[in-house]
């Protein structure tokens, strides 16, 4: 007889039919269990140079992340960046990782349970999430590849501006900490209510 292996419930499971249920414009799904890395190096260092060069990647400068490859990066203060990949990939990735450090200087730690991930995109995305951010998200002022840790309606987030250069603000990827995921979600169904009906 073997152990029934345990089911696993994401932050907002039990949001996804509401989620779904938005007025048109206004998208939002929950991108649940990404492999999430923690990376803290002075930049440029021997350590910072070994990771860049075992991930095919350029870390990223202030404010900003690359989202192009299957490894996305953010930053998120001066010498400590996220690492996000597909699930199921903390293991490889942290062996990977630090073996090419090795004795140098830098930490990287699995935090894939700290946060889960929301994927915004619609017309009324940037219109949604100004009443309850203080970042100015006209593209001109934060362009695609911005990555700013903020607030939305108090709670704590990382949020990415993603597209083409030169798109409006309609797809962005919120991070937030899997305690405030649910308090996150009521909001953005309270701030969309006076859109049901929208025409895109």
């Amino acid at each position: 007889m073997t152990a029934e292996t345990p089911t696993r419930y994401s932050p907002l499971s039990a949001w996804q039919d509401t989620l779904a249920q938005l007025p048109t414009g206004m998208r939002v799904r929950e991108l649940p269990f990404l492999t999430q890395l923690s990376l803290r190096s002075p930049p440029g260092s021997p350590a910072a140079q070994a990771v860049e060069a075992s991930l095919g990647i350029t870390l990223p400068g202030p404010l900003r992340a690359d989202m192009s490859g299957d490894i996305k990066v953010l930053w998120l203060g001066p010498d400590e960046w996220l690492l996000v990949a597909p699930e199921g990939r903390q293991d490889d990735l942290l062996a990977q990782l630090r073996s090419a450090i090795g004795d140098e200087f830098a930490t990287v730690t699995d935090v894939s349970a700290q946060r889960t991930t929301l994927a915004l995109s619609g017309h009324l995305v940037r219109t949604v999430l100004a009443q309850g951010c203080a970042i100015d998200l006209d593209p001109r002022v934060t362009p695609v590849g911005s990555c700013l840790t903020t607030l939305l309606a108090q709670a704590p987030i990382t949020l990415v501006v993603r597209g083409e250069p030169g798109d409006t603000v309609s797809d962005v990827w919120l991070l937030v900490r899997s305690s405030f995921a649910s308090y996150l979600a009521t909001w953005l169904v309270d701030a969309c209510t006076e859109y049901r009906g929208a025409i895109e």
